[in-house]
């Protein structure tokens, strides 16, 4: 099954690390073959990536862009997704399984994605903000999760 993109003008994705940027106008791609995607409004910068979760978040993200660094950070996931197992409850928790699951199925993008209502759960939590206060973030849908992905 071909995974269809739409590109909005200037977007960039990342297909099997290879990074390519959008024209200025909208475009559709579509990739008939497994390919390694992300979108760039998925990316996380290496600067954000000072938390814990989003530790876990870059280097699952550097996994799906280089290849040639799985065999070496895999096990750096799994440990980090391990700690945090240890520190988040409720659905995190669930959450940070699933991510864990996702990568030792080499499904990068799709951890990532369990990933990020985490993110934003540790965002209101350094921020000083009641996570029972805002709406369940794990309901959420996470930005970009139709258009990323394996493609095959």
């Amino acid at each position: 099954m071909a995974l269809t993109l739409t590109l909005k003008p200037h977007e960039r994705i990342v297909v099997n690390g290879c990074a390519i940027r959008n024209s200025g106008r909208r475009h559709v791609l579509m990739i008939e073959s497994h390919a390694d995607v992300i979108r760039g409004q998925d990316l996380l910068e290496e600067d954000a990536a000072a938390t814990p979760v989003g530790k876990a978040y870059f280097l699952i993200q550097t996994i799906l862009i280089r290849a040639d660094l799985r065999e070496k950070l895999v096990p750096v996931i799994q440990q980090n997704l391990a700690a945090l197992a240890t520190v988040f409850g409720g659905t995190n928790l669930v959450q940070i399984f699933e991510a864990a699951n996702y990568v030792s199925q080499s499904d990068y993008y799709k951890a990532l994605r369990a990933l990020r209502p985490v993110i934003r759960h540790e965002e209101l939590l350094l921020s000083g903000r009641r996570p029972e206060a805002a709406p369940d973030i794990a309901e959420a849908p996470a930005p970009g999760a139709v258009a990323g992905g394996a493609a095959r």
